[in-house]
């Protein structure tokens, strides 16, 4: 448990990313006995002790029974690695100079695991998400999540030796490892990361309007939210002259009132988009029958209207909407706050605006709240032609919790992935804006209402990670099943063995 609670150190709000691999070496450490089920066990508790507080700011949104159910089952996969783990060493295709690459396709099968199963996946807490703000981060631009999650394991792995040979006072085998370490840890230094621009540069306002109450009262009063969000755009004025803009961004729910099916907020949206003097890229919530819902993100030109849309493509399990909610109802009468399910999209995240100035069409990747932990999804974005990433989220129902913080560590690492700068716009906060190299400016607080503007680069090029897509995820997962696989056949001749005893 002391291991799951060091590496939740490495997550925002704390974000001291070395708490991560010293995590992962407590955990190595622990899992060294060939007990199976007791393995199992520690596994779960290092979970609990990590996801518990990793999540807290669910239990804000839905309260303490889906908080700790979502947290025990994250911590289920936690106990599958070290199951693996625990039969994967038993045999023989895994030599001792191997270990360290058996733990770590291991670790991503599994992240990979609860990031695609049940309901679509759940990656939130994986270990690259904490390394925002170290040199690792760079590391996402050759290989992506999976890489940067790979280095935290083998560090943990290497830490982990390092201890064991100070403890039988092999002085020099353990500082070999510290070296080791510290020279892979630099190793992000040397990734060069560009952050110029490639096809342009855009001009952007972002209005963080925020929300009239915490919690979910915040969804109760949507012409309050729409209002706010108007005025933080006239309020941009004093930053900007009319039509100085190429583009202003809000944020998810920015106008739960649709404005293609409403007239009055219709004339408030256009009202702000011809002040500015520049489209409005917003988020709506459609309703083309009384039986679906759809989290959308539209492009509205002033004096036009909607020129393009985005629909999301995952929304989220037991938020926006309920799988099998006759079997939920029991355990939660919260499933009813959510009357009507949300359907998802089936198109990339992939806006296009024609742009005056550049006197172009310009492809704006966009994705929406929590699909920014998704790899797919953002990868999807930029492939299909996005030069800019624009992360549209709605943070209010997760007061004052670390949240909002630890979805800007993933849109920090998505920019560096793709070599993409990367817009993060909430209607509470927190809002940023992020170079291609993961570096903030521009940063909003959380229940404010704020405006920020800057100057992005547009670029086209597709770094090595964006190239690789998922490939890196699917030959560890491929390499995990073949050891646990051979872990097994082992384990089944040393029960065939009368000597062998009991063994699980």
């Amino acid at each position: 448990m002391v291991g799951g609670a060091v590496t939740v150190l490495a997550f925002p709000d704390v974000g001291f990313w070395p708490a991560a691999p010293v995590g992962i070496a407590l955990l190595v450490l622990a899992l060294d006995g060939d007990s199976a089920r007791w393995n199992a066990l520690l596994g779960w508790l290092y979970g609990l002790a990590f996801f518990l507080p990793t999540l807290w700011w669910a239990r804000e949104a839905v309260g303490r029974l889906p908080w700790f159910a979502l947290s025990v089952a994250e911590a289920a996969y936690i106990a599958l690695v070290a199951v693996a783990w625990t039969w994967a060493r038993r045999s023989p295709f895994l030599p001792a100079r191997l270990a360290p690459g058996g733990l770590v396709v291991l670790w991503l099968a599994g992240e990979e695991l609860r990031s695609t199963w049940p309901f679509g996946g759940f990656p939130w807490g994986r270990l690259a998400f904490s390394q925002s703000d170290s040199p690792l981060l760079a590391l996402a631009w050759l290989g992506g999540a999976p890489l940067v999650s790979a280095v935290v394991v083998v560090l943990g792995w290497l830490l982990a030796r390092a201890f064991l040979a100070l403890r039988d006072r092999r002085t020099r085998a353990a500082l070999v490892s510290v070296a080791v370490a510290a020279g892979l840890t630099a190793s992000g230094l040397l990734v060069p990361l560009s952050t110029g621009a490639e096809t342009g540069t855009v001009r952007v306002g972002i209005v963080q309007g925020n929300v009239p109450e915490r919690g979910l009262e915040a969804f109760g009063r949507p012409w309050q939210v729409l209002d706010n969000h108007v005025r933080g755009t006239e309020a941009l004025l004093e930053q900007v002259e009319p039509g100085e803009l190429d583009l202003v961004v809000w944020p998810e729910n920015a106008a739960d009132i649709d404005p293609q099916a409403d007239s009055r907020a219709a004339v408030l949206v256009d009202g702000a988009a011809a002040a500015i003097g520049a489209p409005i890229l917003l988020g709506t919530v459609r309703y083309p029958n009384a039986d679906d819902r759809y989290n959308t993100s539209v492009l509205w030109v002033p004096g036009v209207g909607v020129v393009a849309h985005y629909t999301k493509q995952h929304p989220a399990p037991f938020a926006e909407y309920v799988p099998a909610r006759d079997l939920v109802r029991p355990f939660s009468a919260a499933v009813d706050l959510i009357p009507v399910d949300m359907r998802a999209g089936t198109e990339p995240g992939l806006v296009i605006w024609e742009s005056t100035r550049l006197e172009r069409e310009v492809g704006l990747g966009v994705v929406i709240c929590f699909e920014v932990a998704y790899d797919a999804l953002v990868r999807s974005a930029v492939t299909s032609g996005g030069e800019v990433i624009l992360v549209q989220t709605n943070n209010a129902s997760f007061g004052y919790t670390a949240e909002s913080t630890q979805q800007l560590a993933m849109t920090r690492l998505r920019a560096v992935e793709h070599g993409r700068a990367t817009v993060q716009i909430s209607t509470v906060g927190v809002s940023a804006f992020v170079a291609p190299d993961g570096t903030v400016s521009e940063r909003t607080e959380l229940f404010t209402a704020d405006q920020r503007v800057a100057t992005l680069p547009l670029r086209d090029s597709l770094t090595p990670a964006t190239r690789l897509g998922r490939w890196p995820a699917l030959v560890a997962s491929a390499l995990a099943v073949a050891l646990v696989v051979a872990g097994a056949v082992a384990t089944i001749r040393r029960r065939s063995r009368p000597e062998a005893g009991s063994l699980e």
